[in-house]
């Protein structure tokens, strides 16, 4: 039995819908904050035992690399949250339909994208 359908080994040549792109990203932002637990929780203990601990958490936190990634992290858990309220109202038989579903998922995707760059704009400061 032979398909006409065509099969891509290569991930970077399909073309998802933005549904598609939504729900993957609403993976990896899981995935992410998940991993961070561990870290996050050190650097929380670290800044608790102490006023040195404190100080070198402030330390390590006011550098670039560290404040790009915890811009990554604030991403992470806004575009979770927003894609997350998105599926509840999927489930909940809200915008289902395919023009509703695609202005969900972009409503969702620039909420994340412009509630991260304001926060990002704080972090600066």
């Amino acid at each position: 039995m032979t398909t006409n359908r065509p099969v891509f080994l290569e991930p970077w040549r399909i073309r998802l819908p933005v549904p598609g792109v939504v729900s993957i990203l609403h993976r990896v932002s899981g995935v992410l904050m998940v991993l961070a637990i561990p870290v996050l929780a050190a650097l929380f203990a670290t800044a608790l035992s102490g006023p040195a601990g404190f100080a070198s958490v402030a330390g390590l936190v006011s550098q670039p690399l560290v404040r790009l990634l915890l811009l990554l992290m604030a991403w992470a858990l806004l575009h979770h949250l927003f894609a997350g309220v998105r599926y509840l109202l999927i489930d909940l038989g809200w915008g289902v339909d395919r023009p509703a579903a695609r202005r969900s998922a972009w409503t969702a995707l620039f909420a994340a994208l412009a509630v991260t760059l304001f926060i990002g704009g704080g972090m600066l400061l």
